[in-house]
């Protein structure tokens, strides 16, 4: 017969790792599933994070080694596993994985989001020979090279500052005629020496056979480049759970702050759920309020 756990955390990143640690300071018996053995999710992908409270700067890795150590040195247990589906059954969850089932009295959904496609022609078809999401993961292939950012967001203009350290020259291409980023970016941006905005412009197709060569953009101007980043906003990983929870025209989970959700025992954190603010901070804000609210249900049973 499978263990009955207090509680099951779906996800390894910011809010993951902060509710793990939580749980085990509450004495809960619990664990928590994360697809990836290097934990973190979409912090990985960040080069620099300024924005975090104690960290005037601090690489994205660095700082969820540091989550990750903190949840380790409290005996947090912690496992490899793909979350293929979750059910509730007499009041108790069972969440199928890809190795084997877990069984709990409650669930901290914290899946995170995905980049989100752009939809043109030859971005599937070039993925990985010239196309990516992740500029801190393959920025160093495009060494004294023209790139192309697709975005207008604190995604693309962290990704165009990050990539002018490494190329020739950086090209940001947004649909509108300023950016949304934050405006600490933005003046970084401005003074950047190498990176040319191009403002309400749209990509229509990356360009390339073997590797990515260019972008045509809807103007019908084409741009030789080396490489296209694309940063155009973020896709939650709700689908596993669609059918469970409520969720918004977007995907995202609703959730209230304390991670309530339309579905008892089922509490929800970080960027996988609706919320104004999806920021590394907010989501271990998740985290802790996640963990005091399964707490308090527990009480209840």
């Amino acid at each position: 017969m499978t263990k009955i756990l207090d509680l099951i955390i779906c996800g390894g990143g910011a809010a993951g790792l902060t509710s793990a640690v939580y749980a085990a300071r509450s004495g809960l018996d619990f664990v928590l599933i994360d697809i990836s053995s290097s934990m973190g999710s979409q912090i990985t992908q960040t080069s620099d994070v300024d924005n975090y409270t104690g960290f005037a700067k601090v690489n994205g890795m660095e700082l969820v080694m540091k989550f990750y150590d903190h949840a380790k040195a409290l005996n947090a247990p912690m496992v490899n596993d793909e979350v293929l589906e979750i059910t509730k059954e007499n009041d108790i969850f069972t969440v199928k994985c890809a190795q084997c089932d877990y069984k709990s009295k409650a669930v901290i959904y914290c899946s995170g989001a995905s980049h989100r496609e752009l939809g043109v022609k030859g971005e599937k078809e070039l993925l990985g020979r010239g196309v990516g999401y992740c500029a801190v993961c393959d920025g160093f292939f495009y060494r004294n090279k023209t790139v192309v950012v697709v975005g207008g967001g604190n995604t693309a203009v962290t990704d165009a500052l990050y990539l002018s350290k490494i190329c020739k020259k950086v090209i940001l291409v947004h649909r509108r005629d300023s950016l949304r980023a934050e405006k600490i970016l933005v003046e970084r941006l401005n003074n950047a020496e190498n990176i040319e905005i191009i403002f309400n412009s749209e990509v229509l197709e990356i360009l390339g056979e073997k590797n990515a060569n260019g972008v045509l953009l809807k103007s019908a101007e084409k741009i030789d480049c080396d490489g296209v980043f694309i940063a155009v906003g973020i896709v939650p990983r709700s689908n596993t759970v669609k059918d469970i929870v409520k969720l918004d025209n977007g995907g995202y989970i609703v959730a209230d702050e304390n991670g309530k959700t339309s579905l008892d025992g089922f509490f929800a954190a970080g960027d996988v759920r609706t919320k104004a603010l999806r920021q590394i901070i907010t989501a271990c804000s998740d985290g802790a309020n996640c963990v005091d609210s399964v707490n308090k249900f527990l009480d209840t049973l």
